[in-house]
């Protein structure tokens, strides 16, 4: 986990200082925003169970929480967020793993840590993220054979056992819509998560977020460089 952290980290740091030392004034508006919003999400489930790929179905999500926009130059913002987030995944019918259809809903604090390069009202963004399990649900659908379960997912170091600590890489663009007292803002995000979340087989986390963010305009930092 540590070594995931340190390789998606390290060069963001340096982007980021670079930028911090080159630029000789700060114009970029800083502002406090808040969203509520579905995810659209699913597993990867490695090379080892390729046969699960195709039962694979979209699970719909959803995401609240907090986004910081700090203004650090004209083209160049550092923008960390938090919020919880409902993930999960679908194995169809007659599927290999549980033959009737399975669904595993995780429940989440994440917080991604962008670097931002706006042109005008665009933006483009990426950078790393690290998640907390806080729980999560495993549901399979019944049969004339077998009945429905719902159960609680457990965390360690048994076989069938999760892993509470994610971490990946998020990356997308979108477009700031100025209003009177506020900016309403379109994201569109795409995030690939690096850790096998379960011991049993291969999890890794896919996620797809389209969601508004509305924004309190901050103060407009005008600091020069010294020196």
């Amino acid at each position: 986990m540590k070594q995931v952290l340190k390789t998606i980290t390290k060069p963001l740091a340096t982007v980021i200082l670079f930028l911090s030392l080159s630029l000789t004034s700060f114009s970029q508006t800083s502002r406090f925003g808040i969203s509520i919003n579905s995810l659209t999400t699913n597993f990867n489930y490695g090379k080892s169970n390729h046969d699960l790929q195709s039962y694979k179905k979209k699970f719909t999500g959803l995401q609240i929480g907090f986004a910081y926009q700090a203004g650090i130059s004209p083209m160049f913002s550092l923008v960390p967020e938090l919020y919880f987030a409902i993930k999960g995944g679908v194995l169809k019918e007659i599927n290999p793993l549980t033959t009737n259809k399975l669904t595993l809903r995780i429940y989440s604090i994440e917080m991604p840590v962008l670097a931002r390069f706006h042109f005008n009202k665009l933006y483009l963004n990426a950078g790393p993220y690290t998640a907390y399990a806080l729980g999560g649900r495993m549901k399979t659908e019944g049969s004339e054979i077998t009945p429905a379960t719902s159960t609680k997912i457990s965390f360690g170091n048994a076989a069938n056992a999760f892993r509470r600590w994610d971490a990946g890489v998020q990356a997308g663009a979108g477009y700031n819509f100025n209003l009177k007292r506020s900016v309403l803002t379109l994201d569109v995000r795409y995030g690939y998560g690096l850790v096998n979340i379960s011991r049993d087989i291969e999890r890794y986390n896919r996620m797809l977020n389209i969601s508004l963010v509305l924004s309190k305009t901050g103060k407009r930092v005008t600091k020069e460089k010294q020196g």
